[in-house]
């Protein structure tokens, strides 16, 4: 599957703002599966930027605006392609992979991916009350879809109960939220069961004749490491493997890592609105 993606972010200013500094994580990784084949970046005021690559391996583009300014406007266009094979609800789940499971060294070299965040914290008594509910983790990999099913089945999809602050705690106790609440909940629960998992933030293609939901800007999901396998993606927003729908900007532990465009500037209040379409170009 190949695609455009393009992204626009439009900052209007309540008073002349005369310096800015921003940060962007808004353009898509290449990895085993997926190819980012081109990338174009509009900034208006114009100005140059300086890319990087954080702690998480996501590229991080950097600009500083100095002159006064009442808009800021930057567009993002991206060409990628992705060719993914279904499988992690049929991996056979072998000997030798259980031992790497339950090593000690497996679960110091994915540390990150099990420690609970401000985002992904859940209190004793919901941990409890989930275990009792999905039982012991036997198999990672249909451990994960379990709690796939479980989010994806008990919690209403609702804009208007969460915002971006929402811990996991929280969207657990009132079962309801968006793809960043869904998906700080099952990293949560994977993460108080041993399982390391991380944060995917990115686009969802939905086309026209689509059941799935994803936010008209942006969509969030959950890789989980499974061993001898590698990062199996899992949509619990949509209860189904991420594959070649998902096409992926950054990864971290929890939203607080990858957040696609943050900065400070000196001035007035702010108002913000964000445009994206995802295209499908060409489908093999």
């Amino acid at each position: 599957m190949r695609y455009r993606i393009v992204h626009e972010n439009k900052f209007f200013y309540e008073t002349d703002v005369d310096q800015s500094l921003n940060y962007m994580r808004l353009k898509p990784r290449t990895d085993e599966c997926q190819r980012l084949l081109s990338y174009q970046l509009e900034i208006e005021p114009a100005s140059m930027t300086r890319e990087s690559v954080d702690i998480w391996g996501n590229n991080v583009e950097t600009f500083f605006i100095p002159e006064k300014h009442r808009e800021l406007h930057v567009t993002t266009t991206s060409e990628v392609s992705i060719q993914k094979t279904p499988f992690i609800q049929s991996v056979p789940y072998k000997k030798e992979m259980q031992e790497i499971f339950h090593s000690p060294l497996f679960k110091k070299h994915y540390l990150a991916f099990l420690k609970s965040t401000p985002y992904t914290f859940l209190n004793d008594n919901q941990v409890e009350e989930m275990k009792q509910l999905l039982g012991p983790v036997e198999n990672p990999a249909e451990y994960a879809v379990s709690v796939m099913n479980f989010i994806n089945g008990n919690f209403d999809y609702n804009t208007e109960t969460t915002d971006v602050s929402t811990t996991a705690s929280d969207s657990l106790l009132q079962r309801s939220g968006v793809c960043q609440d869904y998906t700080h909940v099952m990293l949560g629960l994977l993460r108080s069961s041993g399982i390391p998992a991380r944060y995917v933030s990115g686009y969802l293609y939905i086309g026209e004749e689509s059941a799935m939901i994803g936010d008209a800007a942006s969509h969030a999901w959950v890789e989980v490491m499974i061993p001898g396998v590698g990062w199996c993606g899992l949509d619990p927003t949509n209860n189904v493997e991420a594959l070649e729908n998902h096409v992926i900007i950054s990864t971290g532990r929890d939203y607080a890592d990858l957040s696609p465009f943050e900065g400070v500037y000196r001035g007035g209040g702010q108002t913000m609105e964000v445009n994206v379409s995802c295209t499908l170009l060409e489908d093999y």
